[in-house]
């Protein structure tokens, strides 16, 4: 549904250029949630901007629905119709709402339509429907300082819908609002995915907005994407910077001869007791160091830092035991095997200490 290939965005200040985009490429497939994270300054807004053209692109294309926004831009008059066309496909949510306050909530959802030149019949009959879909039929007739940032944010939501897009975006669209009502707006945009066949691209900063609602995400960091994926996959991806911190586990190793393992659970096996079985089936004591499970898109998955007795050689049974289960196991002791994915404490708490998305 969308994709960009070798995105550039470059900025012109005071005398210097300021690369914001470093050749970008994203796959977003149709009916996903997708989530871009990452830290301010990684190029995340400028992504989403250029994505509508909102932002030119310096170079690159962006394909959305089938249609190659890039190639239209800039092409004359017919084009420039066509690209006004396939931009009204495309819905945008704000992080500052970006409401008129001198217009009644239902006039803000009506302003695309006027715009389009939508009769004012018809105008009205579509905010009404759309009010009424994110929960703000009774709001009609308030001014947005009559709403919170909550209300407000829905208001901005249906007014984004009102062209009838295949696509929405969401630049931080949570970041300005409460832990409850964050909560409400992103299952708002997972319902209205659902019920409308919506392909929604959302940024944030936030992990707990990539757990809550997406079915994929990726990374960014100096205006590249360095890790992108499903949910399920970058929990299967040994090293995965995003599933460390979608589930961050902690815990050293209790004395000398011991092996720590982060063991990664998606699927069924994560309903399944497989280190009660792994302890019973082997007669060893097993210490659990850490935890993070959590619900994501309707499914358990979690990780969990566990410490067996032992050296990596002593156990080496048992880990395969794990990951015939299916599960993700990398081993977490300086003294195991380089054949084996290991990362050091002292490597992990550095990496975590520099690249710790904010």
């Amino acid at each position: 549904m969308i994709t960009t290939t070798g995105l550039t965005k470059v900025y012109r200040s005071r005398g210097r250029d300021i690369t914001a985009l470093d050749g970008v490429d994203l796959h977003v497939r149709e009916g996903e949630v997708f989530g871009v994270i990452g830290r301010s300054g990684a190029g995340k807004s400028s992504l989403i901007r250029c994505v509508n053209l909102l932002e030119r692109p310096t170079s690159g294309s962006v394909v959305v629905d089938g249609t190659d926004l890039t190639a239209l831009a800039g092409r004359g008059n017919r084009a420039g119709k066509e690209l006004r066309r396939a931009r009204s496909r495309i819905g945008m949510v704000f992080q500052h709402f970006n409401l008129l306050s001198s217009r009644t909530v239902r006039d803000n959802v009506e302003l695309p339509l006027e715009i389009l030149g939508v009769s004012g019949a018809e105008r009205s009959r579509r905010a009404l429907e759309l009010l009424d879909l994110v929960g703000l039929a009774d709001k009609a007739r308030a001014y947005p300082a009559q709403l919170s940032g909550g209300q407000k944010q829905r208001v901005g939501i249906a007014r984004a819908l009102a062209g009838d897009p295949k696509v929405l975006l969401s630049d931080e669209a949570t970041s300005a609002l409460d832990p409850e009502t964050t909560r409400s707006v992103l299952q708002l945009l997972r319902d209205l995915n659902r019920e409308l066949g919506l392909t929604v691209l959302l940024i944030t900063h936030e992990m707990d907005v990539v757990k809550t609602v997406c079915d994929s995400a990726a990374l960014m960091r100096r205006g590249r994407i360095v890790e992108s994926g499903t949910v399920g996959e970058l929990l299967a991806t040994p090293g995965s910077e995003l599933a460390r911190e979608l589930f961050p586990v902690t815990g050293d190793a209790s004395g000398p001869d011991r092996t720590v393992l982060d063991v990664t659970f998606h699927g069924d096996a994560a309903t399944q007791p497989v280190i009660s079985q792994l302890s019973r089936t082997y007669n060893i004591d097993i210490s659990i160091l850490g935890a993070a499970m959590d619900t994501v898109g309707g499914r358990q998955i979690g990780r969990m830092r566990i410490e067996l007795p032992g050296g990596y050689e002593t156990n080496v049974v048992p880990v395969g035991f794990l990951r015939e289960q299916g599960l993700q196991v990398d081993v977490v002791d300086d003294d195991a095997p380089a054949s084996v994915p290991v990362r050091s404490n002292a490597a992990r708490g550095a990496a975590l200490v520099k690249e710790t998305v904010k």
